[in-house]
């Protein structure tokens, strides 16, 4: 397969992937990070930094409403409840929780 296709494909994945994470506003960041090791704030940050590897600066909240399908803060108004102090332990036990706070 060359390369352009790779990309194609690579690309058609990642919206693929967007699109459920929006879909599924019912999984919490915490839960990602707990269970996969990454969220849509890690997913917009890995956005952000490929923009700017190409020359393209964006900022946080920018690259956060590509993810997210809105503004951060109006997603977590409609969506994000508050974590449980089960899902927080388990965080701050896990590899992901290391240097990051919720």
């Amino acid at each position: 397969m060359d390369q352009k296709t790779t990309t194609e494909f690579e690309a058609a994945a990642f919206r693929r992937l967007v699109q459920h994470l929006r879909e599924r506003n019912d999984v919490q960041n915490i839960d990602l990070m707990n269970l996969a090791g990454f969220c849509r704030n890690c997913l917009s940050k890995w956005y952000r930094a490929a923009a700017e590897e190409q020359g393209v600066a964006m900022s946080d909240p920018e690259a956060r409403e590509i993810v997210y399908g809105m503004p951060y803060d109006e997603w977590r108004k409609k969506h994000q409840k508050e974590a449980s102090a089960e899902q927080k332990q388990k965080f701050t036990e896990s590899p992901a929780g290391q240097g990051h706070k919720y």
